[in-house]
């Protein structure tokens, strides 16, 4: 079942071919449906599934070289398929505006969408590889044609980093087939193997990497906040939401899995990045003027939260980092949700000191709500999704790197810093402009009686109804983190495992 995920989404992308060009609403539709159907089809195969390993097909692919078409479950996957599904919807209802080329847009949104679910479903490595690379062809031209601010440079530095970091992988992969006998790249196969100490010690460092690159491991992040700040709105939701979520799956289902003595050695290393990375980048958000910017830096502190419980080498610490993914897909697809499709295309401004005298809580409440919500879930309070993950991987990285755990604490605290200063200049400031004036005017009823000549469109019912979506998504998990802990930390306790059981004493 969990297979069609993948063939909708790319089935969706054949429908879209044939519709005339300039139907826009017709694209939106049709993106709509089949993004809704994938939805549908993960939540159904979780149910059905389960945390133990579960193949879904298997199919020679290329005999000679033993390369099979294998696509399998666990928890870890299922959890990562369901965030998907959520971020695809909410990703086409933020898009509901699209008017410019929109059946090319959502062409190469849907075929994004079956890219990363492959990845998330593949249990070959090459099938995984070539997956992964499939996403990387749609992100480029979603950025490029649809995005703003330095476009193509933004589209160039992140395809060109993914290409770097994607060599890097594809060169442990290569060296891991032949090591390993030349006969297949079947991931359950390839974790029974012994691959020697002195191979895992430069090939994990290789392949983490190269997959991390793509999760903004610090210093290799400086493409993240470019490439969020000139992604179209669905664009940053999916950048942020599923796409760095696709380097951490990476590194955990391939470095981690495949080179556990390789983790033993350079966890410590990987820790301290990681830990540099959520001071640095919550740091470097609380400075930012470009309310985009400090959403993007954000995501990169978020994200060393997932690698960081990656490498505790502990249950707490890493299935904490796996509902981290999970969770901060949906925080921060809500969140460029918002400031890039409910603020931006309304003011053309995404500069906090213009904002600051528009008083948008006057003018868009229900903006200011969700930013609320999205931020207080950011922060990582108690009832939301952010607060159990973040508390597990803290537990984690108490237990294995005190010192870090330390230095996350002090990201933490700058997180809340930054998300208030943000909330408080981007809504709750005074209005102090001719047609921030208006604008709370015309919402008062008042027609713009100021003298202004302002109006902002109203929220739309899309909008509103994919807001919704991510904000009950971060809501029910955080209330009851279970229905994904049940799935991801029993799947620790998998054959697949059991050689970083054995390393680590997992």
């Amino acid at each position: 079942m969990l297979a069609w995920t993948i063939y909708l989404s790319f089935l969706g992308v054949l429908v879209l071919m044939f519709l005339p060009r300039d139907n826009a609403r017709a694209a939106r539709i049709v993106a709509l449906l089949f993004a809704l159907a994938g939805c549908a089809t993960a939540l159904a195969g979780a149910v059905v599934s389960g945390a133990s390993v579960a193949t879904v097909c298997k199919l020679p692919w290329v005999p000679s070289l033993g390369l099979e078409y294998h696509l399998a479950t666990d928890g870890i996957s299922l959890t990562l398929v369901i965030l998907t599904g959520i971020a695809a919807v909410a990703g086409v209802l933020f898009s509901w505006n699209v008017e410019h080329r929109a059946k090319e847009f959502f062409a190469f949104y849907l075929a994004l969408i079956g890219g990363v679910y492959g990845v998330f479903l593949s249990f070959d490595l090459f099938l995984l590889f070539v997956f992964y690379e499939l996403a990387i062809i749609p992100k480029y031209f979603l950025i490029a044609i649809w995005g703003s601010t330095r476009k193509e440079y933004g589209a160039m530095k992140l395809a060109l980093y993914s290409f770097v970091g994607s060599a890097m992988v594809l060169v442990g992969l290569v060296a891991t087939y032949v090591l390993a006998g030349s006969k297949t790249m079947n991931l359950l196969e390839l974790a029974k193997y012994p691959f020697p100490e002195s191979f895992q010690r430069w090939a994990f460092p290789l392949v983490f990497v190269g997959f991390a690159i793509l999760a903004g491991l610090w210093p290799f992040h400086t493409w993240a906040p470019t490439g969020h700040v000139a992604a179209p709105t669905a664009a940053s939701m999916l950048l942020a939401g599923v796409i760095m979520k696709l380097g951490a799956y990476g590194a955990l289902r391939v470095a981690i899995t495949l080179f556990p003595l390789g983790l033993k050695s350079w966890h410590g290393a990987i820790a301290t990045l990681a830990a540099i990375g959520i001071v640095y980048g919550a740091m470097v958000a609380l400075t930012q003027k470009d309310f985009k910017f400090v959403i993007g830096y954000s995501s990169v502190s978020h994200m060393g939260f997932v690698l960081l419980g990656l490498v505790t080498l502990n249950e707490i610490g890493m299935s904490g980092a796996v509902l981290q993914m999970f969770s901060h897909g949906i925080i921060a697809g809500l969140l460029f949700g918002v400031v890039g499709r409910m603020v931006y295309d309304r003011t053309h401004t995404r500069e906090l000191a213009a904002l600051d005298g528009m008083a948008l809580a006057k003018v868009m409440p229900f903006a200011a709500v969700t930013f609320v919500i999205a931020s207080m879930a950011s922060m990582g309070l108690p009832g939301f999704s952010g607060f159990v993950a973040e508390f597990q991987v803290l537990i984690g990285a108490w237990r294995a790197f005190p010192a870090a755990a330390v230095l996350t604490g002090l990201g933490i605290l700058v997180g809340v810093a930054y998300t208030l200063r943000a909330l408080q200049l981007a809504f709750f400031g005074e209005a102090t402009e001719p047609a921030a004036l208006a604008a709370v005017a015309h919402a008062a009823g008042n027609g713009g009686g100021l003298g202004g000549t302002a109006e902002f469109e109203p929220i739309s019912v899309a909008e509103r109804v994919g807001a919704i979506i991510l904000m009950a998504a971060t809501l029910v998990i955080g209330l009851y983190p279970r229905l994904l802990l049940d799935l991801i930390v029993p799947s620790f306790s998998t054959p697949l495992f059991d050689g970083l059981r054995k390393a680590v004493a997992l």
